[in-house]
């Protein structure tokens, strides 16, 4: 974003390559690169021009990284800019943020990023929140058992048992970091060693949690407060 031209002769050459085989493509970008420089909206329309179907900003530079709040007035500006769809992006972690956002920004979509890690069904809730109103149930334990399980198989058959059984902990923590016990299990997965003891111990964690609980405890918005600052947006 610090240098438009390339940026559009890179987006360009993507397009064109992609033409042939009818693939669109869409392009995802920050804010810009500083509060002093948010070029959001003139790379937004120099794309649209240059073919791509859908853009999505995340409502921060790209020196924040991820301090600070996401602003969603720029992706509003884009929004207002463009024909192609515009998703909005940043904080999203709560079926009444998705709601708020959406209103605010008027984007034709959300996504979603660090609220989904340990919490996939958070898509599912979002949905029927938005269709209906209301608050899906909390998932079921025994769901979650089977979902973290078959994840962590298909995570070790990706990177293999060695890197599978290292980089699978952070996984495992994003799951049980709000359940009861939650840290201290953390604090032993980061003891084992191997797939099949990661395995054995979660799966003992979450029948032991299905005993106290059929469900899992509601979920709260990670960070509620930032939803009052889109009361105030204009």
């Amino acid at each position: 974003m610090q240098d438009e031209p390339l940026a559009l002769e890179i987006i360009s050459a993507v397009v064109e390559a992609a033409l042939p085989h009818g693939v669109p493509v869409t392009l995802k970008m920050r804010t810009g690169w500083c509060d002093a420089e948010k070029n959001a909206l003139s790379l937004a329309r120099a794309a649209e021009s240059a073919g791509v179907q859908m853009v999505t900003v995340h409502g921060r530079t790209r020196e924040q990284g991820y301090k600070g709040w996401a602003e969603y007035e720029t992706v509003a500006a884009v929004k207002a800019a463009l024909r192609i769809p515009v998703v909005a992006n940043g904080d999203v972690d709560s079926p009444e943020k998705a709601r708020d956002v959406l209103k605010v920004t008027g984007a034709d979509a959300v996504m979603i990023g660090r609220a989904a890690q340990g919490s996939p069904w958070i898509f599912r809730e979002i949905g029927h929140f938005l269709a209906t109103g209301e608050h899906l149930a909390a998932p079921l334990v025994a769901e979650v058992r089977r979902a973290l399980l078959e994840h962590l198989q298909d995570h070790y058959g990706l990177y293999g048992e060695y890197t599978g059984v290292r980089s699978a902990r952070k996984h495992i923590g994003w799951y049980v970091r709000t359940l009861p016990g939650g840290d201290a299990f953390r604090e032993h997965m980061n003891t084992l060693e191997t797939a099949a003891g990661q395995l054995a111990a979660v799966a003992a964690y979450l029948d032991g949690l299905a005993e106290q609980m059929e469900r899992l405890p509601q979920r709260q918005a990670q960070r509620p407060e930032a939803c009052t600052d889109l009361e105030t947006t204009p």
